[in-house]
């Protein structure tokens, strides 16, 4: 209670810094959502909870997060998925694939040990700290080399979600197409909220839709590496399996049930509704988790060949994703 507590006074201070700017500039230059983050990330740097907070933040980061992303579910437009066409969904495979390839490439070509490239491949290329937890016992990677991986996508994923809105203009991208390129780029699944939410609820939807299927990816990708790793010991002696609940987590599963639910008109408009306000009320509260977790720190811990790799692959898989918009003929 104590940490779900501190994140509901750092979400209240990001609403009410909302409700402010509507107030003076009559429009929310910085939504609550990235409010949240940008004080969590404040009061982290001069503050860091101790043990009694830290249950708290967790459950709201993960939990409630996960829940949020459920109830998003429902408010998915069948129209939208229609409208992207099955050339998107073969489209993201492909960018997973050749991702994942250029990615590690650029890994080895800056000094990465294999196991390490590989860890930041599948970390970029699909949803960062989870596929990189999932591959850590499949290739045999060290404990070092996982914590250096995480510990930067955990600041670069903040980064990441409230630098990519700024590109809106910059690149001409419309609603639907920045959609796809933020599902393409974000790391998590519950940052995709946070990283469309300021450009609309167009944005928002194809953006989680894209994302989900580029998380998909994970099962055939963990599965890859396990035919392709030669069995080694790893940091507990031996290569591990994956449990199913990591390659397809339940509140995944429960957005596409919620998803199918709504196609098929099952869905009251009452609840419609009530499901969208929760869904937003738990995520500024999971955003101001999400911040108050990241050590700005951590940047300088993960070393500057892992640093690089993760810039360059991640650029690369943004050059990727707008060719693939551009391919398709996304508007």
């Amino acid at each position: 209670m104590p940490g779900i507590l501190l994140c509901s006074g750092v979400s209240g201070a990001a609403l009410a810094l909302q409700s402010l700017e509507l107030r003076v500039f009559g429009q929310a230059w910085l939504e609550a959502l990235v409010l949240a983050i940008l004080l969590g990330v404040a009061l982290r740097s001069v503050w860091a909870p101790g043990r009694r907070w830290k249950a708290g933040t967790d459950f709201s980061a993960k939990t409630l997060l996960e829940v949020a992303v459920m109830l998003l579910g429902a408010s998915i437009d069948p129209q939208t998925i229609l409208a992207a066409g099955p050339g998107l969904v073969a489209g993201i495979a492909g960018v997973v694939a050749l991702a994942l390839a250029v990615s590690y490439g650029i890994g080895r070509l800056l000094g990465l040990p294999p196991r390490m490239a590989v860890l930041v491949a599948c970390g970029n290329s699909i949803c960062g700290n989870s596929a990189i937890a999932a591959t850590a016992p499949v290739i045999g990677a060290h404990g070092d080399d996982v914590a250096a991986a995480i510990a930067f996508t955990a600041v670069l994923g903040v980064l990441v979600v409230l630098g990519l809105p700024l590109l809106v203009p910059l690149l001409g991208l419309s609603p639907m197409q920045y959609g796809v390129f933020a599902g393409l780029t974000v790391y998590a699944v519950p940052q995709i909220l946070a990283a469309t939410a300021p450009v609309g609820a167009l944005s928002v939807q194809v953006g989680t839709l894209v994302k989900l299927l580029r998380v998909l990816m994970l099962g055939p990708v963990v599965v890859t590496l396990a035919l392709l790793t030669k069995p080694e010991a790893g940091e507990h002696g031996a290569k591990a399996g994956v449990p199913l609940r990591r390659l397809v987590p339940w509140f995944i599963l429960g957005f596409l049930a919620l998803a199918g639910l709504r196609a098929a008109g099952l869905i009251p408009d009452a609840a419609l509704a009530a499901s969208q306000t929760a869904a937003g009320v738990l995520t500024v509260l999971s955003m101001a988790a999400l911040g108050l977790g990241v050590d700005v720190r951590m940047l300088s811990r993960a070393g500057l060949r892992v640093t690089a790799a993760v810039v360059l692959s991640l650029a690369a898989l943004g050059a990727i994703g707008l060719g693939l918009i551009r391919l398709l003929g996304i508007m």
